[in-house]
């Protein structure tokens, strides 16, 4: 997921499994930018953090977000080693934090809370809120049900939304009813492969997002999708 804002800040959020992120992020980004300012590697699973890899290598990054989650895999070893090259500014992500993306787009943290270095890896999940004058964007990595379920009881409409990226690539064990329903988002994303080995995003789920007339799209279906904010709509590129 990119982040730019009217003031040119770029903030990267997670990057797939592998190098192909490198391809997107050429088409999105001016061919002479090399510098990328927050990038954010919601949780240690290899399939969001192999591409940032790649990521930080190729671009200057300036400031990385992450949690303290522990994952003893090779993807996880090499992320944290060319993290420690990068020399950027490192941020571990707790609930209540909140910075500037440029002078005008809030960055917010509503997960992970608490020492989160033993739990699972997705429960461990950065959820974030990016919110441009009216508008916002609900982020939730992988974070699974009971998390969504103790924001909605922490947070309640603060976690209202125009657009929500589904919890775990669209997965039943994501993207409860309550939560839904806090979130209110008028568009859905499941970022998933087509025809993945999983099966997501799975049927009960987008059977919520549709009862509830929610417009929605699949990166695996439709390929890149894109949103435009002006501060006080959101609309569908």
């Amino acid at each position: 997921i990119l982040i730019e804002t009217p003031d040119n800040f770029e903030m990267l959020i997670d990057g797939g499994r592998d190098s192909s992120v490198l391809r997107e992020l050429s088409r999105e980004m001016n061919i002479f930018d090399r510098e990328i300012d927050v990038v954010v590697a919601t949780h240690p699973d290899s399939d969001h953090i192999g591409g940032l890899v790649d990521v930080i290598e190729r671009y200057k990054v300036k400031n990385i977000l992450l949690t303290e989650n522990e994952h003893d895999t090779p993807t996880a070893t090499t992320f944290t080693s060319v993290v420690a090259d990068e020399n950027a500014k490192l941020m571990y992500a707790d609930a209540g934090q909140q910075f500037l993306l440029g002078k005008d787009v809030v960055v917010t943290v509503f997960s992970p809370v608490g020492d989160e270095r033993m739990w699972e890896s997705n429960t461990a999940s950065v959820v974030l809120k990016v919110t441009y004058g009216e508008t916002s964007f609900m982020l939730t990595g992988d974070a699974p049900s009971e998390i969504e379920n103790h924001l909605v009881g922490t947070y309640g409409e603060q976690l209202k939304s125009d657009v929500l990226k589904l919890g775990h690539h669209g997965s039943r064990t994501s993207t409860s009813e309550e939560f839904l329903d806090a979130v209110s988002p008028s568009y859905a994303v499941v970022s998933a492969g087509v025809g993945n080995s999983y099966g997501h995003p799975h049927q009960e789920v987008m059977q919520r997002v549709f009862a509830r007339n929610i417009q929605s799209s699949h990166t695996g279906t439709d390929g890149t999708v894109t949103f435009v904010s002006d501060g006080e709509t959101v609309w569908q590129k």
